[in-house]
Formats: C-alpha cells, structure tokens, sequence
C-alpha cells in the first residue's frame, strides 16, 4: 500500500510546490529496499503519484503539462466520482530512466469551485480518500501538494494521507504562524483520519549566511523536535525557479548544484516510511 504524503502549510511561498516536485523526482530514481537493500532487479523503482489540489496548478506546470488543456483534472475524481486522471511518464527521455515511475493527476483553476461544492456533497470528508483508494497498491508513494489554505480541499487531503509533511520557510514569522495548522491537524486526526502522522518539519528558504535565518532554525529545531523530526534545511536558490520554467527536477536541471544533496537525503529519509 502507498504512502500518502501531504504537503502542507497554510502560509503561501515556502516551497512546498518545489519539494512536492524535487522528493517525487529523487524517491522514482531509487530502487525499493528489500531487507535493507537496494532491488537488484532491473526496472526494480519506487512508483511515485504526485496530486496537485491546488487550484493554482503550479505543480501541473512545474512538470511540464499545460492546466487548461486538461479535460479531466483531479476535479473530476473528487466531485464527479470519475477515474483518477493519471497523466503517465514525466521526463520521459529527459534523463530517467524507462521504467522509472513517477505520475501526476492534474489541476487547474476550475479546482476552485470545488471548495463551495464540496461543502453540500455528500461524505465530502472521503472524497479524495476513496479516489485514491483504487489505485494505492499500484504505487509507493503518494506525494498531495495541498492548497495553502485552511479550506475544504487541505482539508480531504489530510483525510486522505497517511503523513502530514510541513514545510517552513526559515524566517520568524513564518515560524510563528504554525499554530493553525496544528489545529487543523488536531481536527482531522480527532475522527475522520486518527492515523494521521506528522512525518516531520522541513525548514525551506535557508540562507546559511543570515544571523535571523540561523536564529529562526535554531528556534524551529528547539521548539518543533518534540513535535516531529525537523529534516536538514533547504537552501534559499532561485535555481529552484530557473528549473521550474524549463519544467525540470533541480537534477535534470543542474546536476551539481550543492542544493540537490539535502534533497537528496530529504527523499532517503522518507523512503524509510515505505519500509
């Protein structure tokens, strides 16, 4: 069965859309551990899903699809109890291999009326849950890039997950503004999804060379390791960007970019949930 990973903070601009794209790429690169070792077998690779319910679409852009030429989005599995609409072989000949796996269900701005509709459907709470449900033993992992928002459609996202992963951009107030997402949490774990686990913190945006930033760092791993494991920083780089409009992981990207390493073992770190 998949693990369900959503990514979300309620605050806009901390690169979660740029993690959902860098993990999804690095953890279909790696090949399943079977009793702590690497498959052996050819073609042997984590099958990644990635979700975009962000009306905003920047993860379906971020991969190269067009939003507005997609007939069917993930709109229609959730409020039209249609197929997931899995658009298949991403990258395909940009550098993975073959039979690598790494998906995506699509978004665009026509999500956004989901959030009025989802308030009057019926079992609204289990819309993406029993969407995904088909399809988990065909993949490894689930990665959802959640809207940031505290609205309906985070909200069947984190019904949905087995893992909630919180990036944070590493500047005080960002830091200080996590308290209603914690309430959120604590409202979806409280009935309809009580296995719900935060998998961790990732601090985002992170200037080694700011005092504030190694303030605030130092604050998040203090205050927030009692929560959940606060995963490595991630640099502040706008070759995050540059790669983004040439629709492109870092990897394919620039290959040596010094940013890949702690993605890199952001993505080993969580391939420990699957095992």
């Amino acid at each position: 069965m998949a693990k369900i990973l959503a990514f979300f903070n309620h605050a806009g601009g901390v690169g979660k859309t740029t993690l959902v794209q860098q993990v999804g790429y690095h953890l279909s690169q790696c090949k399943r551990r079977v009793k702590g070792k690497r498959s052996r077998k050819k073609g042997d690779y984590y099958r990644i899903l990635l979700v975009d319910m962000d009306p905003q679409a920047s993860l379906t852009t971020f991969m190269g699809i067009e939003p507005y030429d997609q007939e069917k989005t993930i709109y229609n599995a959730i409020l039209k109890d249609e197929e997931l609409p899995i658009l298949n072989a991403l990258y395909a000949g940009q550098g993975m291999e073959d039979s690598n796996g790494l998906d995506l269900v699509a978004s665009n701005l026509g999500l956004a009326i989901a959030e009025q509709e989802l308030m009057t459907a019926v079992m609204k709470d289990f819309r993406l849950r029993d969407s995904l449900e088909p399809i988990k033993e065909e993949y490894d992992f689930i990665l959802i890039d959640c809207p940031p928002s505290l609205g309906n459609l985070t909200y069947i996202s984190l019904v949905a997950a087995t893992h909630l992963l919180v990036p944070i951009q590493s500047q005080y107030k960002a830091f200080k503004g996590v308290q209603p997402l914690f309430d959120t949490v604590r409202l979806v774990s409280a009935r309809p999804n009580k296995s719900l686990k935060i998998a961790g913190f990732i601090p985002t945006m992170y200037d080694q060379r700011n005092s504030h930033d190694e303030r605030t760092l130092a604050a998040i791993q203090q205050q927030l390791t009692p929560v959940a494991k606060v995963f490595s920083p991630i640099p502040r780089t706008t070759t995050f960007a540059d790669a983004s409009e040439e629709n492109l992981p870092l990897a394919l990207f620039d290959n040596k970019h010094p940013a890949l390493e702690p993605i890199k073992v952001l993505a080993e770190q969580l391939e420990s949930l699957a095992l």
